[in-house]
């Protein structure tokens, strides 16, 4: 079975910063773009950044210059660093992993049970 497991929200001050990781455990699959998103309150859920599996980045206009996504393909890891934080950037974040399971010919998408960051003003 596999599992996306996210790490690292909280609560902060504008300008601090946060580091979020998550961890796709399981076995028998292989993993292509890995992102997070995040949703705030009253608001559609957005995509944060992208990586693929060859480590090309996207971001979105909002967080560019100051968040900066990676992944670890040996340890199936994404982590996200967040600086310069802001109070418009308080959501449940949520990591977000494209799988194909062996055995299928389908990729999927997979989540993360999301964690909450919060920026006070």
């Amino acid at each position: 079975q596999v599992q996306l497991v996210e790490s690292g929200g909280g609560l902060v001050q504008t300008g601090e910063s946060l580091r979020l990781s998550c961890a796709v455990s399981g076995s028998g699959f292989s993993i292509n773009a890995m992102a997070w998103y995040r949703q705030a309150p009253g608001k559609q859920r957005e995509l944060v950044a992208s990586i693929t599996s060859g480590h090309s980045t996207n971001y979105a206009d909002s967080v560019k210059g100051r968040f900066t996504i990676s992944r670890d393909s040996a340890k199936n890891t994404v982590d996200l660093q967040m600086n310069s934080l802001k109070p418009e950037d308080t959501a449940v974040y949520s990591c977000n992993a494209r799988i194909l399971r062996y055995g299928s010919i389908w990729w999927s998408d997979y989540w993360g049970q999301g964690t909450q960051v919060t920026v006070s003003s």
